[in-house]
């Protein structure tokens, strides 16, 4: 970068974080006063993942499961431990809303030093990274996957610095003709550091670090001092080889199985097989078809960028940018990474049980549309270099000022469209958290009534949020995390296995879903129904009375066990 561009950088990244500060406040406090901020089910889950790891009958690293990687979990926990900020679902918040942040910062620097370092364009180069960041920040679904515990929005902050780091170890070494300058080694350790940050945030920086590697190896082989080339490769190697290996072993020595996250029992892809034997769905769209996945992922990237005929302009000014990057000399090749969602996506839809439903297509519905997102960096900087290449083909200001004009009027109809609309990220949740809801809002309520302190018995994978929601604190609740997974195929000795053998010895209640491991496996021996709850579109929740409890409580049985409402 320029001497000049580096001066006028230093106060507009200031304006940067500043501006996104506001945006994502503005947008937390909207969807927290709506009450919106655990419409995902899987939010929920990852705030009570990291809930666990402090607050449960058996606290520790254990509790961090498997399939869903750590380090999301790991920075919710400080927040969490108010009760106050994990049952509102703010905890969970705090590390995406950084996240953005620290995201627009990079998408600014990452446009702005790409552009600069070529002559013709370090006049529109900051201009060209404020489109950028303002295309990403102003972003509806994006501003609403921030307010929320999702982790999609903190592997974008990882995946862009990385190629923030990237880009600049590129141009460095390009400019060295012995060896790679101290410069260069600096900015691909913190490359690599963002790459390993990404790799325990999402399984697709695993896939990121393979391509960033292999082009940073493709770029040194140019130099001859082939050890320290080699020294240098292998230290890079090693560090974004460390949370895989590490994942991978700890897989092994917990679950006797280092891909348990692929094929376990929790996996996408048994979850897609369960769904397809109990409800006998046909196989997802895209499935052993990388051609239809691709499709099926482009279509949610236009629907997280717009909706109507103006979607396709997006996609079309990504395909211009990436062919206008890659007939680059040098500065805007690396640019290029910020593509890599899309083989990783299609891959993963096609062969790895990750369905992708865009309400347009079969099967007409909402599920992981919000993947799409992860393409909003690659739209908005190519976008910018569509715009910069166009003010300097026709130079003069008039002619900037009309191509600006244009840039606007794209993204403000379209965000604008979206908006109208509703952000498809949060149509998505709010049509598939609204049985959920009704469900744990009614269970929440009863289990209210209980005398504090009471303790429990309850399978948390489906509703947790009802425990949440009630404000009863996870250590009083016997759950499948409070066992040893290393013992196959159970653990008889273990907190869990013990407790459905014999609730009366360890709880007051017992809370059971049909179908659900409590259901299948308890001991109803000595327990007493006390209530049914039952809502559209969800199993049937029982809670029983253990013999630990006062009899006057349980004095109904069975048969006149009351039905709640139906919500």
């Amino acid at each position: 970068m320029t001497q000049e561009s580096n001066r006028r950088e230093t106060p507009d990244i200031a304006l940067v974080f500043a501006l996104a500060t506001f945006a994502s406040l503005l947008s937390f406090l909207y969807y927290l006063r709506q009450g919106d901020l655990l419409l995902y089910g899987d939010a929920v889950a990852h705030i009570n993942i990291a809930r666990k790891t402090f607050d449960s009958q058996t606290p520790g690293l254990l509790q961090l499961g498997t399939v869903w990687l750590p380090l999301p979990h790991v920075l919710m926990v400080p927040f969490l431990i108010s009760n106050f900020m994990w049952i509102t679902g703010i905890g969970g918040s705090v590390p995406s809303m950084v996240a953005y942040i620290f995201l627009l910062v990079g998408i600014f620097r990452l446009v702005g030093s790409g552009l600069s370092r070529y002559p013709d364009f370090v006049h529109v180069s900051n201009l060209a990274a404020w489109t950028a960041t303002a295309i990403v920040g102003l972003n509806p679904n994006l501003l609403y996957l921030q307010a929320t515990a999702m982790t999609e929005v903190l592997y974008l902050c990882f995946f862009v610095w990385s190629v923030v780091y990237f880009e600049e170890f590129i141009t460095e070494t390009l400019a060295s003709e012995r060896e790679v300058s101290k410069q260069a080694r600096s900015s691909l350790g913190k490359c690599t550091a963002c790459l390993a940050a990404a790799e325990w945030t999402r399984y697709d920086g695993w896939f990121l670090a393979v391509v960033v590697l292999v082009s940073a190896i493709a770029v040194l082989h140019r130099f001859r001092h082939l050890k320290g080339i080699l020294r240098l490769a292998a230290r890079s190697l090693f560090i974004v080889s460390i949370p895989p290996l590490i994942w991978l072993i700890y897989n092994a020595a917990v679950y006797r199985n280092p891909l348990e996250f692929v094929n376990g029992p929790y996996s996408a892809r048994a979850i897609e097989q369960r769904t397809a034997t109990v409800e006998g769905a046909a196989v997802h769209p895209g499935s052993n078809q990388p051609g239809m996945a691709a499709l099926y992922f482009t279509k949610s990237v236009e629907l997280n960028m717009a909706e109507g005929w103006i979607e396709r302009i997006w996609i079309f000014l990504l395909v211009i940018g990436a062919i206008i990057c890659a007939g680059s000399s040098r500065g805007l090749r690396p640019i290029l990474i910020l593509l890599t969602p899309l083989p990783f996506y299609a891959l993963s839809v096609s062969y790895s049980g990750v369905p992708v439903f865009v309400p347009p297509w079969w099967p007409f519905s909402y599920y992981n549309v919000r993947y799409g997102i992860q393409l909003l960096p690659a739209i908005a900087a190519m976008t910018a270099v569509v715009m910069s290449v166009a003010c300097e083909f026709r130079k003069g200001r008039w002619i900037r000022l009309v191509i600006i004009a244009v840039i606007v009027a794209i993204t403000g109809s379209s965000y604008a469209g979206v908006w109208k609309n509703q952000p498809v990220c949060f149509r998505e949740a709010f049509v598939n958290s609204r049985s959920r809801f009704a469900m744990e809002g009614e269970l929440a309520k009863n289990l209210k009534l209980l005398p504090d302190q009471s303790t429990f018995l309850m399978y948390l994978g489906d509703h947790v949020g009802a425990l949440q929601s009630a404000g009863i604190e996870l250590k009083r609740v016997i759950h499948e995390g409070n066992h040893r997974p290393w013992f196959k195929p159970s653990d008889p000795q273990g907190l869990w296995e013990k407790t459905l053998a014999d609730p009366g010895s360890a709880v007051d209640y017992v809370v059971s879903f049909d179908g659900d491991p409590v259901d299948r496996k308890v001991n109803r021996a000595g327990l007493s129904l006390k209530w049914v709850v039952q809502t559209p579109g969800q199993s049937t929740a029982r809670v029983w009375a253990t013999r630990r409890v006062v009899q006057s409580d349980v004095s109904m049985d069975r048969e006149t066990a009351p039905v709640c409402p139906k919500s």
